[in-house]
């Protein structure tokens, strides 16, 4: 017969943090519903973890007695999620440091002849300075995470002769 997992004693700092957290509707759903396991198990000690993981809607039996015992042995952290196995990053931190810096100066203060950044201008800048060549996509998903967002360039600005016949002796001296 299996050994059945038991919930340790809980501070009443600890108890109150994981009831907050179970009933939290900003914190990762994936924490919310493993504390709400770790409730589960304080409102009711006779509970078993795997029917604790049951009633907070996880399918497998496992995965009950799986949490408990990770948050006997970290605390409110063992609920959290961990680093997963990926891809490293291709590029470092400082040549995305140097892309935003980059990004946020004005071109006509770099001696570039405009005076907004296009994709295609900041990726040609970048490699011309750092001769480091970063993909479309890096460079958006960077300026992005960072809050930046692309300006639309007003073609009507550039050709205003064209479009006003009047725009020299509007404009004044």
């Amino acid at each position: 017969m299996p050994k059945h997992v038991k919930l340790r004693t809980l501070t009443e700092e600890e108890s109150q943090a994981v009831k907050r957290l179970a009933a939290s509707r900003t914190a990762a759903q994936r924490s919310v519903q493993r504390a709400k396991i770790i409730v589960a198990m304080l409102e009711d000690d006779t509970l078993k973890a795997s029917d604790a993981g049951l009633q907070a809607g996880y399918k497998s039996r496992q995965v009950g007695p799986q949490w408990v015992k990770r948050f006997n042995a970290e605390g409110l952290a063992g609920l959290e999620e961990r680093p997963r196995a990926g891809r490293k990053p291709v590029h470092s931190e400082a040549v995305r440091s140097k892309l935003l810096d980059l990004a946020l100066q004005k071109p006509r203060s770099l001696g570039y002849p405009f005076a907004l950044w296009t994709l295609e201008r900041l990726q040609s800048a970048f490699e011309e300075r750092q001769q480091i060549h970063l993909s479309d996509s890096t460079i958006w998903t960077w300026v992005e995470n960072e809050g930046l967002r692309w300006k639309r360039q007003e073609s009507w600005f550039h050709e205003a002769e064209k479009h006003d016949a009047e725009f020299v002796e509007k404009r004044g001296p």
